[in-house]
């Protein structure tokens, strides 16, 4: 049982590592929380850590992982997602079985789609690569529209589902609402998997990992080539 204080620190910890990736400085919990000092926040944190919710992580500023909600919160918060955030559709690799989160099993084959090279979940790299080879993928995955796949490197998406070695299925698309995984292109020479904010006239490509900084550029310096739909593994 959580008090109400340890709870709102909870939420608001986990809220905002789900809108930036990034956790809230202690400054910013203490006012967000309308307490005096930031003594009552390290008090708040170690019972939430000492209660099993909350990980601090060694050797970073700031890290904070939320390890579990309570049992009461967390049915509704993941109601209340509103589509924006990614659940995997995995595809294992090895067995040749699909398992999309939330649906039932393939029943309308295969279809194969080129992989175009490798996408930075890291520091950004050289723009989208040639086709180099097609896979498949099950048929329902990809309804509608243009698709393609690429290779993932890097871990700056591993809370959103997304890890090095990964193989994610693109839909080729030239704009993106705010929350969408994209792939996006900065400067016309730098390719990297994000999520997308839009800051006013500023564009923010976020990463899904605190280790990692969000980027803001100006809308002509990004152009958005794709969105993440699902995502292959091979185990």
């Amino acid at each position: 049982m959580l008090t109400r204080k340890q709870l709102e620190l909870l939420m608001f910890i986990h809220e905002r590592l789900k809108e930036t990736g990034v956790p809230p400085s202690f400054d910013e919990m203490k006012d967000a929380l309308d307490l005096k000092s930031k003594s009552g926040i390290h008090r708040l944190i170690t019972a939430l850590e000492e209660r099993g919710f909350i990980r601090r992580l060694p050797n970073r500023a700031r890290a904070l992982e939320v390890v579990r909600l309570p049992d009461s919160v967390a049915p509704s918060l993941a109601a209340a997602r509103n589509g924006k955030a990614f659940a995997p559709s995995v595809i294992e690799g090895s067995l040749g079985r699909q398992r999309p989160v939330g649906s039932g099993d393939d029943k309308n084959g295969a279809v194969s789609i080129p992989v175009m090279g490798r996408i930075a979940a890291g520091t950004p790299i050289s723009a989208i690569q040639n086709y180099t080879h097609a896979i498949p993928v099950p048929a329902d995955l990809i309804a509608g529209g243009e698709h393609f796949a690429l290779e993932v490197r890097g871990d700056s998406m591993i809370e959103a589902g997304i890890l090095d070695g990964d193989t994610v299925v693109i839909k080729r698309a030239d704009g993106a609402d705010t929350g969408d995984i994209v792939v996006a292109l900065v400067d016309d020479e730098e390719a990297t998997l994000k999520r997308l904010r839009k800051r006013g006239a500023s564009i923010a490509l976020e990463a899904a990992n605190p280790a990692y900084e969000t980027r803001i550029f100006g809308p002509d310096r990004v152009k958005i080539q794709g969105k993440l739909v699902g995502l292959i593994r091979r185990y």
